[in-house]
């Protein structure tokens, strides 16, 4: 069976991490997700606690006419390129570096968007009612109850200018991904389960 790729994005609290790595877990499959950081930080020499500030925060200046480059670029070429674009150069490598091991689970990092030109890709978006967000970002994350929807929606914010801003589309908008799935509806488990039958009946999973 040919290598298959799952690229999920979420928003904030959705749950997306629970099925990244439920998914990974049943299909026997690699996840990255945070050790993802770690190798970036080593190919790019950049600091860690740099790169995960800064996964969510645009550049100073747009390249439009470069983001394709940024994405599929063989080998790092910095020179004057501002630092958090750095990051995602090298960062884009790693995931690529990644993907060419073999199947895989990769969580966020606009990975839907470095490997589009890979056949067997599955994109998905996982999103959940504001409220069930906010839960969960206080129970899971920490967060402190009062305003917590605010901040669920500040990092939906946050995410979606990164992603806008490295691949000029729209976060989150139905063209841009397979399958959409509302997690307060179909929980983690069946979240699960529709992306393994999305798979299976694509000819990627058994």
């Amino acid at each position: 069976m040919n290598d298959f790729f799952v690229a999920i994005s979420r928003e904030y609290g959705s749950g997306g991490r629970d099925i990244a790595n439920k998914l990974a877990g049943e299909l026997g499959l690699g996840c990255y997700d945070k050790s993802i950081i770690k190798l970036t930080a080593e190919k790019s020499g950049l600091s860690a606690g740099f790169i995960e500030q800064s996964e969510e925060k645009a550049g100073g200046v747009l390249f439009n006419l470069q983001l394709s480059a940024f994405a599929n670029a063989e080998s790092l070429v910095y020179y004057d390129t501002p630092t958090s674009d750095k990051m995602f150069i090298a960062q884009s490598e790693v995931i690529r570096e990644l993907a060419a091991r073999g199947s895989c689970v990769i969580l966020g990092r606009c990975a839907d968007y470095i490997l589009r030109e890979r056949k067997n890709l599955v994109r998905v978006f996982i999103y959940a009612d504001l409220e069930d967000r906010a839960r969960r970002a206080v129970e899971s994350y920490g967060l402190a109850e009062k305003n917590s929807e605010a901040a669920v929606r500040k990092a939906d914010k946050a995410r979606g200018g990164y992603y806008k801003y490295y691949t000029n589309l729209i976060w989150g908008a139905k063209e841009n991904f397979d399958i959409a799935i509302n997690s307060s509806f179909a929980g983690i488990d069946g979240s699960v389960a529709v992306i393994k039958e999305l798979l299976r009946a694509r000819g990627f999973a058994e």
